[in-house]
C-alpha cells in the first residue's frame, strides 16, 4: 500500500487514506483529482472525475469503474455502502455532487466528505447537514476535515438535466440561449473577454467553413458565429468545440441542440487525442488552476494546434493582456497581430504559415 505522507497526493486523498477504516463495502468516489488514490485503497469500487485527463488515467485502473462527470451510463443507482464527496472547488457544485451521491447510495449507507479548509470545507458542512442532519467531523488531518453520515436517505436516482438552467446572452445585436450547470465558468454569463472576442468576428470575420473552439465551455462562441452568419446571410461554419470538463460537454451540447447549431463537442485534456485539420481554430483559453495563474494549458494548446490547423489557417484567441501569449503565438503559430486591446484583455490573429 502506498505510503501517506510524501505521496504527492492531494491533501484530500491522503485524509482519505488516514481514514480509510471508515470504508466498507461497496465503494464510490466523487470528485477524484488524481488517479493514484486507487492503488492506495484496500478495495475497488466507482471512481468518478469530471476532468477529462484525470477520467483517463482512471479507467487504466484494473478493478475500478471510471466515471467521467454526472451523466456517466456507469452512475448506478443505490449502488454503494461507502460513498465519498470531494469537497468541488464551486460550491454550487457540492449541492449537485450530494444528490448524486446519495442517488448511488444502498440502503444504510454511509457518506463521508472531505475538503481542505482553504477550499471553504466549513461552510460546506451546512450543505452537508441540509440533507444528512446526523453528520459529524471524524477527523481533521492533512489540512482538511473529514465528515461522516451513517445511513444517509438514499434518492430513486440522479439526472443532471435537472441542475440545467438557461439565460440569454446577447452581442452585436445576436441572441442566443446558453445552457448552464453548476461550477461551470460561463454560467455567471457572458464574460467580457468572450464579448470582445465576438464583437471582433462581427467585425473581421473569419474566413472558414469549419472552425474548432478550443476550451468552448458551454458552446457560446460556436452557437453565435452561426448565428450572427445565419442573420448577415453568409454561409454557415460547422464549429467543433473541446473542452476538458463534464459540465461543459454537457452544456455545449444542450446549447447547440437549443439553438439548432452544427459540430460536435468532445471532452478531451487539451488536444491529445484529437484528429482533424480545421481552416480556423478560436479560443478563450482558461489560465487558472484553482485560484492560481496557469498559462500551462494555454502553452501547451499553442504547442499542439499547428497541426490542426491547416496551412495559411487563422488561430484567433482572447486573453488577458498581462499573459506572455504574443510571443508564444508567434513562436508556435507564425506573424501574430492584435485586433483589439483594451487595457484588460487583448484579442490576437496569428495565421499558420504555408
Amino acid at each position: 500500500m502506498q505510503s501517506i505522507t510524501g505521496s504527492g497526493l492531494p491533501n484530500s486523498h491522503q485524509a482519505l487514506l488516514k481514514n480509510q477504516h471508515l470504508l466498507s463495502g461497496r465503494l464510490a468516489l466523487l470528485g477524484v483529482s488524481s488517479a493514484h488514490l486507487l492503488p492506495a485503497l484496500p478495495f475497488n469500487g466507482l471512481a468518478m472525475s469530471e476532468h477529462a485527463g484525470v477520467f483517463r488515467t482512471l479507467e487504466r485502473h484494473d478493478g475500478w469503474q471510471a466515471a467521467f462527470g454526472y451523466d456517466d451510463p456507469a452512475l448506478a443507482d443505490n449502488s454503494y455502502d461507502s460513498v465519498v464527496v470531494f469537497l468541488p472547488k464551486a460550491r454550487a457544485e457540492l449541492e449537485m455532487r450530494l444528490e448524486l451521491a446519495r442517488a448511488l447510495a444502498a440502503n444504510s449507507a454511509r457518506l463521508i466528505l472531505i475538503g481542505e479548509k482553504k477550499e471553504g470545507i466549513a461552510g460546506a458542512i451546512k450543505q452537508l447537514k441540509a440533507v444528512a442532519p446526523q453528520a459529524s467531523k471524524a477527523d481533521s488531518a492533512r489540512h482538511c476535515q473529514v465528515w461522516c453520515a451513517d445511513s444517509i436517505e438514499p434518492l430513486p436516482g440522479f439526472r443532471v438535466q435537472d441542475w440545467l438552467s438557461w439565460s440569454t446572452v446577447e452581442c452585436s445585436g445576436i441572441s442566443i440561449d446558453v445552457a448552464g450547470l453548476p461550477g461551470i465558468f460561463s454560467q455567471d454569463g457572458l464574460d467580457k473577454g468572450t464579448r470582445m472576442l465576438l464583437e471582433t468576428l462581427a467585425e473581421q470575420p473569419m474566413q472558414a467553413d469549419r472552425l474548432l473552439d478550443f476550451a468552448c465551455g458551454a458552446g457560446v462562441i460556436g452557437t453565435w458565429i452561426q448565428a450572427w452568419q445565419a442573420a448577415k446571410q453568409a454561409p454557415v461554419a460547422s464549429i467543433d468545440g473541446v473542452d476538458v470538463q463534464s459540465q461543459a460537454v454537457i452544456c455545449a451540447r444542450e446549447t447547440y441542440q437549443r439553438n439548432r447549431a452544427e459540430g460536435s463537442i468532445v471532452a478531451s485534456d487539451g488536444l491529445v487525442g484529437i484528429d482533424g485539420l480545421w481552416p480556423g481554430v478560436i479560443s478563450n483559453p482558461p489560465f487558472h488552476t484553482g485560484v492560481k495563474t496557469d498559462t500551462s494549458m494555454t502553452e501547451q494548446f499553442l504547442q499542439d494546434v499547428k497541426r490542426h490547423l491547416q496551412p495559411g489557417g487563422e488561430l484567433r484567441l482572447v486573453a488577458n493582456s498581462f499573459l506572455p501569449y504574443e510571443p508564444l503565438i508567434k513562436r508556435y503559430i507564425g506573424r501574430v497581430e492584435r485586433l483589439r486591446e483594451d487595457g484588460r484583455f487583448t484579442v490576437y490573429r496569428a495565421f499558420r504559415g504555408q
